[in-house]
């Protein structure tokens, strides 16, 4: 019998009883952060066990918070070596488009000032010693509920220096936002803001190694996600965002004229960040419910505010939000899409890593694909899927109702390797993207508009520069615009955070704009049924 390891990509090493999964990352020379000395107390080792979890010790009370596959790597032990091991930590590096490059650089407008050979952030109210360095760091971040992008921005020029982006690591808590919520509202409150924080402060860390910049140098953070990962990053409670009317704590503080906006600010030291225990963090307001300052955010990276062109801009993700109008009148509305374009529940579904099929054609009664990073395939990512389901349709070996002409179970993409996509996948994905689309042509109608008045119509946010428009289209995950009018713009979350980051000005209009955006509850209109019924069906979809 041959003797079982601990199999990771860098090198396999063979297993040993009652040794933690800390050991064996040490031994391959695998970082996972921790700062409590592997007791169990930072619960910031969190990692995903993808084979062997039945050889683990029984999971500590430290523990309590995670349920399998995760477990914390100085907790879990091997008690037997009956089978492989495999596991990796949470954080993992995600594929984004991003519109930066070491030749752009954005205006800046900022409160910051030296003298006395001193860093001062000068207030309305107050002045405040930062540091004894010129040099000043800012850091915009998005916190998507599957993915987070960050920019490290030079303030004094107005360029970002670095961009990174891992899987969020509250995935322990759900794959999509009402799981998180009901996670956070149960008796392991603060672990889902304890866990973004700690990845954060490991990519400072990164940063600050890669470019040679002090931690104390980092004087500013904005901050940009739905209602629900922003109130978590600020370790707010999320609970009334789980429940009707689904608003956070802050939005309903401003409609009760408690507050003068939506926007949160408070400091590093305040929420554990290490950077300059003094820096701002700052949060842009968001719009409603569950649409928050990433896409407020998205609509300073656009030109929505800046000509009386229709536009619309259809958001992608987990929550797909979608806004429609002119400076002077704006509509918005959340689509609880759901993860399985973005590798939730589907069963060879995957985020866009390496090893994703992320392209699919068909040729001679074959299908051919291209992966990220060109290696061996391991599932599909969205853009792949969607490939997958136009082509499904296209060639009639599924009907646009989702079943399969020559009543399979599955279709293979690859035999090889065994991926395919089975009939609950095609059913699960059909639901996702009708609430896509059903948002999209709700809004239109209830703004009194139709397709053809749109001027222009922008793809933001997560795999959305990655898919094929005409698949897209063909399959109904979005409404068959003319192909002129649609472009495709990035992670407008990031960049609309980055330009924030810079500049006050923008703030101040942000503020003001938003407050001329009205929200449509989409499960209110009595329409909804009849067009997410037909939204389920793969086929070109026109309002």
């Amino acid at each position: 019998m041959s003797e079982k390891k601990f199999i990771n990509e860098k090198k396999s090493i063979e297993l040993s009883k009652n040794r933690s999964l800390f050991e064996y990352a040490d031994q391959i020379k695998m970082r996972i952060p921790t700062s409590c000395g592997r007791f169990g107390d930072c619960h910031e080792c969190i990692v995903e066990v993808s084979e062997g979890y039945d050889i683990l010790s029984k999971p500590t009370e430290h523990e309590n918070f995670l349920k399998e596959p995760f477990r914390l790597a100085c907790q879990a032990n091997t008690v037997s070596k009956d089978s492989n091991l495999k596991f990796s930590p949470r954080k993992r590096d995600r594929k984004i488009l991003t519109n930066f490059s070491q030749e752009s650089s954005y205006d800046v407008d900022h409160n910051y000032i030296y003298k006395d050979n001193t860093l001062i952030y000068k207030s309305e109210n107050k002045e405040t010693v930062l540091s004894k360095s010129k040099k000043i760091y800012g850091l915009a971040i998005d916190v998507g509920t599957t993915t987070v992008a960050i920019n490290l921005v030079d303030i004094n020029i107005g360029k970002v220096l670095m961009t990174s982006s891992f899987e969020n690591p509250q995935i322990f808590g759900g794959s999509d936002v009402m799981n998180r919520i009901s996670y956070d509202s149960s008796s392991y409150k603060g672990e889902l803001s304890k866990a973004i924080i700690s990845s954060v402060n490991f990519e400072i860390g990164e940063f600050v190694k890669k470019l040679k910049i002090r931690r104390n140098e980092i004087v500013e953070v904005t901050i940009v996600g739905n209602s629900t990962m922003r109130d978590l990053f600020f370790n707010l409670d999320v609970e009334p965002i789980g429940v009707k009317p689904y608003k956070s704590i802050i939005e309903t503080d401003y409609l009760d004229s408690k507050i003068s906006s939506t926007e949160l600010i408070t400091s590093a030291k305040d929420l554990n960040l290490r950077i300059n225990s003094e820096a701002l963090i700052y949060s842009p307001p968001l719009i409603a419910s569950h649409i928050g300052s990433d896409v407020s955010a998205g609509l300073i990276a656009t030109d929505f505010f800046e000509n009386n062109n229709t536009k619309m801009l259809i958001d992608i993700g987990t929550n797909t939000e979608v806004v429609l109008g002119t400076p002077q009148k704006m509509l918005a509305a959340s689509c609880p899409a759901g993860p399985a374009f973005e590798g939730g529940e589907i069963t060879y579904g995957m985020p866009g890593y390496e090893g994703a099929i992320e392209k699919v054609d068909f040729e001679s009664n074959n299908f051919t694909y291209q992966t990220i990073g060109n290696s061996k395939p391991l599932g599909l990512c969205g853009s792949g899927l969607i490939d997958f389901l136009s082509i499904l349709v296209e060639n009639k070996i599924m009907n646009p109702l989702g079943k399969f002409e020559q009543e399979k179970d599955y279709i293979f993409i690859d035999n090889d390797e065994s991926i395919n996509l089975s009939r609950r996948d095609v059913s699960s994905l059909a639901q996702e993207k009708a609430a896509n689309v059903c948002g999209q042509a709700l809004v239109i109608k209830d703004f009194g508009t139709n397709m053809d008045d749109i001027d222009n119509v922008y793809l933001a946010g997560g795999f959305a520069n990655y898919i094929d428009i005409e698949n897209a289209k063909n399959i109904g995950f979005i409404l068959n615009f003319p192909i002129e009018k649609i472009k495709k713009i990035g992670n407008t979350a990031l960049e609309g955070a980055t330009k924030l980051l810079l500049s006050n000005k923008l703030r101040k209009n942000l503020v003001d704009y938003v407050k001329k955006i009205d929200h449509l509850e989409l499960e209110t209109k009595p329409e909804f049924f009849d067009y997410f019924v037909e939204g389920c069906q793969f086929k070109k979809i026109s309002v």
